[in-house]
Formats: C-alpha cells, sequence, structure tokens
C-alpha cells in the first residue's frame, strides 16, 4: 500500500519553519519569473565607431612603412596615434588587432635601425591591409549560380520528389 505524505498537523510542525517557507516561495517566484524576462536590449549600433574605411587604414600602413624605413619620431608617433584608438574598435578582428598592436608597440625610434625592426614593422603593415578592411562582397562559390538544391524532409538529406 502506498502512502502519501501529508501536510504536517500544526501540532507535528516544527517551530519556526512557518516563517521562513513564505519568504523563500516569494524570493523563488521572483527568481523564476526574472530569469523568464528578457534580457535587456543590446546597445544601440549608433554608439559604436565607425568602421575604419580603407583610406584610413591604408594612411596607417604608409606611416607604418615611413617609420620602419626612415626612423623619424614624427612617422612614429604618427603610427602609434592612429593605431591606438583603433585597439579599441568592437568589431575588428583579432588578427587586425594583432597586426595593430605590433604598430603601437613596435613604432618607436631605435638607435639602430635593424633589419628585425624594419620586417617586423612592415610586416604588421602589411597584415593591417590584408585583415582589416572590411569585406565589401560576401563569398561566392567559384562555380557561379546554381540551381537551388531542394529542401530535405523528415531532416533527411535525400530530397528530390518521389
Amino acid at each position: 500500500m502506498l502512502r502519501f505524505a501529508s501536510p504536517l498537523s500544526p501540532d507535528r510542525r516544527r517551530a519556526g519553519s512557518a516563517p521562513l517557507a513564505a519568504p523563500l516561495l516569494r524570493w523563488t517566484g521572483l527568481v523564476l519569473v526574472l530569469a523568464m524576462a528578457p534580457a535587456a536590449p543590446a546597445p544601440a549600433l549608433a554608439s559604436e565607431p565607425p568602421y575604419p574605411s580603407r583610406e584610413q587604414l591604408r594612411e596607417l600602413q604608409l606611416t607604418t612603412f615611413n617609420c620602419a624605413r626612415e626612423n623619424q619620431a614624427g612617422d612614429c608617433d604618427g603610427a602609434r596615434l592612429q593605431a591606438d584608438p583603433l585597439l579599441d574598435h568592437p568589431r575588428l578582428p583579432g588578427n587586425c588587432k594583432d597586426a595593430l598592436w605590433e604598430i603601437r608597440e613596435h613604432a618607436v625610434t631605435a638607435p639602430e635601425n635593424s633589419f628585425e625592426r624594419r620586417d617586423r614593422l612592415d610586416r604588421a603593415g602589411q597584415d593591417l591591409m590584408r585583415f582589416c578592411p572590411r569585406n565589401a562582397q560576401p563569398a561566392t562559390p567559384k562555380g557561379g549560380t546554381s540551381a537551388p538544391r531542394p529542401a530535405p524532409r523528415f531532416g533527411f538529406s535525400g530530397g528530390g520528389d518521389r
């Protein structure tokens, strides 16, 4: 025979358990309501800085190349000043930020303009134009336009009309 738990009679209830049960239920309900509530809306896109243009990136690249070649304070300071705010841009990819970091760290005048220094800055400048510009067109397959494939049925990838 099955026995079901019955509510405790007032004489069998532990002292002090009732005052804790009501607040606990209220807090549990509040937590559940907050968990089901939609999250706060994302910040508006207008607050994000504009994506750097190709011209702006090209100017930074040329300034970086001049810093590597000439080893002059004006070019090196200009490259660092242009690269620094772009490091905080929220939509630039990681490879781009790596190149910007290299420019910011190594675009300083050196007592000796070594090959390693020039090469490091040249590579960072090349990577800048390789990784930073926004792709104007999405990647398309090389086969051109092809006939659309029929939608799979019932989760199987057979397609076709049978």
